[in-house]
């Protein structure tokens, strides 16, 4: 059993022909290629495979998705550069399979999985640290020297300042994934004598050390489990804002005075409605979007079942209609403004900025309906719930 490894670099024309090469020269019964099988569709099919935004949205996938496509845009952009598609080495690799007539193994966790478990990974300041550090990427200057990123120690570097970044991402992209193509490469030996793997660089060292090591490979069931922390700051956050709010608003209807709730929710729907609308109107929303998020926020703020975005988003989905050709225009996108032209990102990224609008609303808004109405909201809940309490025992009384 022979498997040999081929470390490349995704935007390296000496990586395409390193594969072709190695191919040739060994001969294998199998090529295994770091893809699944929807990253294979995406690199092989002339059009870009169809998805529903407003399916995207209703999940709640918006920011790992918009994510997602923020990566592979900075990627294709540094492949620009070298004249070199991202991915073409992997292509390479299948048609020269298919040339010497070796089979074709997809051996890369489903990018799905790897994109819900990396994002559920991260904690707040992971993500606040990895979003400024992908505007760097869109909008810096450095220059890459992709022929030192094959080197051990320039790559031992990199993978180190990415660890740096946020650790468990690392784990999540890097690790795993190491651990899960090593397993299918070990499955794979068990029907081939000759197997060619063409992994990226970051990935060869890990991945070798599994196969002199299968001990230490992990239930690979485990690693397809898309499972959300068990402690989650933003949902601990959420909860808490929530009850705030609820708490504020038992406080002004116990007071039974008509002037002061309607004062409070004339307050909390402005508030609202107005930062909302802003969050997504700074996303370049069509009005009638803005208008959505203006008019459900202060709804959707007392409903943590669904979000003011998702408001926003469908009725921007609606009206903007995006098709498969913006998916494609996607792929070509030549510069941040391009990304903001097309419909697909505007779209995702309207929902996602009007949550966070919603959110500094709803913060606000409670804040101020306190401060405006001078209720004393511990006070006000205690004496009410004693007062119920004292009914409910008179009642159990009688």
């Amino acid at each position: 059993m022979e498997i040999v490894l081929v470390g490349t670099a995704h935007v390296s024309k000496k990586s395409i022909e390193d594969v072709r090469r190695i191919i040739e020269e060994v001969k294998p019964q199998a090529v295994a290629v770091e893809l699944c099988y929807k990253r294979f569709l995406t690199l092989t099919r002339s059009k870009p495979q169809e998805i529903s935004v407003i399916d995207i949205i209703k999940r709640g996938e918006v920011a790992p998705v918009l994510f997602q496509m923020l990566l592979s845009y900075i990627q294709r952009k540094i492949g620009e550069e070298y004249g070199v598609r991202p991915g073409t080495e992997m292509l390479a690799a299948i048609e020269k399979a298919k040339e010497i007539g070796a089979d074709i193994l997809l051996i890369d966790r489903d990018i799905t999985i790897t994109f819900k478990r990396f994002w559920n990974s991260l904690s707040v300041f992971e993500k606040i640290k990895i979003f400024f550090h992908m505007l760097k990427g869109l909008f810096g200057d450095e220059e890459v020297d992709v022929d030192e990123m094959l080197k051990e120690d320039i790559l031992e570097r990199l993978v180190k300042e990415f660890r740096d970044i946020a650790p468990s991402a690392a784990k999540v992209l890097i690790d795993e994934r190491d651990a899960y193509m090593a397993a299918r490469l070990i499955e794979a030996s068990q029907r081939y004598e000759r197997i060619v793997a063409v992994v990226g660089a970051g990935h060869k060292k890990g991945i070798e050390r599994y196969l002199k090591n299968p001990e230490l490979i992990p239930d690979i069931r485990e690693l397809e489990k898309v499972e959300e922390r068990r402690f989650n700051i933003f949902k601990v956050a959420s909860l808490a804002i929530f009850t705030f709010v609820i708490l504020t608003f038992i406080a002004v209807l116990a007071t039974m005075n008509s002037e002061i709730i309607l004062k409070a929710f004339l307050y909390w729907f402005l508030i609202n409605g107005i930062l909302s609308a802003i969050g997504a109107l700074m996303a370049g929303a069509h009005p009638l979007s803005a208008l959505a998020a203006f008019l459900s926020a202060w709804l959707t703020s007392l409903n943590p079942m669904i979000a003011a975005g998702w408001v926003s988003g469908i009725v921007e989905a609606k009206i903007r209609k995006p098709t498969s050709k913006d998916l494609e225009d996607l792929t070509k996108a030549e510069s941040f403004r391009d990304l903001m032209r097309n419909k697909v990102f505007r779209i995702l990224l309207v929902a996602a900025l009007t949550n966070v609008g919603s959110m500094v609303g709803t913060i606000y808004g409670a804040y101020m309906i306190v401060q405006l109405t001078g209720i004393n909201i511990p006070d006000v809940v205690k004496n009410n719930l004693a007062g119920l309490l004292n009914r409910i025992l008179q009642d159990f009384h009688r």
